[in-house]
């Protein structure tokens, strides 16, 4: 007998829960806050429009399936089940970084402040989960499959991400290498920077991008779900 679908909701701490955590009370990290010329009241409002959104989200789970609520600083020690639908409720940096943990689960990616984020990897409302949770655990469901980068070192460690893999020294001096393409057939290349960034299609609206348009770059960058 199959288990019934898992709805697995990922979040993160808000700004607001870690401010309360370091200062103890709301006036102390007002205090905090207007220190630095910001508001309180803007970081509160954020957090409280967050956990609307978790609610609303665990709320369209339908009644049949299980659910569970998985905070970012557990995800390493989190287990995925093949019968998980994930849904990411925050920002596209938080799909990337659950990512690593799955094995072709469906993820849906909940905006839990439309408007503030980018919305490339969270591209929907807290109010459209009770339509897209079934969907996504159907047979028929439609999903973008995106390309991942691995990074496998000499002592066979494995490291997997959804944008990129930095390769340098972790103070960014200057060192050498050589660049190797196998499948290419071009001789080797021997380089001198601070590091290189491997990334994907989707890593292409973040990190790659802004180096792209700092470097004036003539290469194309590719899309989302190309690979």
């Amino acid at each position: 007998m199959s288990l019934a679908p898992r709805a697995v909701l990922v979040h993160r701490t808000t700004e607001y829960e870690e401010l309360l955590g370091r200062h103890g009370t709301h006036g102390q990290a007002a205090f905090f806050l207007s220190a630095r010329g910001r508001s309180v009241d803007a970081v509160r409002a954020r957090h409280e429009r967050t956990h609307r959104a978790l609610a609303e989200v665990a709320a369209a789970v339908p009644l049949t399936w299980r659910q569970t609520r998985v905070e970012r600083a557990d995800l390493d020690r989190f287990l995925f089940g093949p019968e998980d639908v994930v849904v990411v409720v925050g920002q596209d940096g938080l799909v990337a970084n659950a990512a690593k943990y799955l094995t072709g689960q469906p993820v849906i990616g909940i905006d839990a402040d439309p408007g503030r984020n980018p919305g490339v990897l969270v591209r929907h409302r807290a109010d459209r989960a009770r339509r897209l949770l079934p969907y996504a655990a159907g047979d028929g469901a439609t999903v973008d499959e995106l390309t991942m980068v691995e990074a496998v070192t000499d002592d066979a460690q494995r490291l997997l991400a959804l944008n990129e893999i930095y390769v340098g020294p972790r103070g960014h001096q200057t060192a050498r290498y050589t660049l190797d393409l196998d499948a290419a057939g071009l001789p080797p290349e021997a380089q001198a920077s601070s590091g290189v960034l491997v990334g994907t299609g989707t890593g292409s609206t973040g990190w790659l991008r802004s180096l792209w348009e700092q470097r004036s770059s003539a290469l194309a960058l590719p899309a989302p779900a190309d690979a």
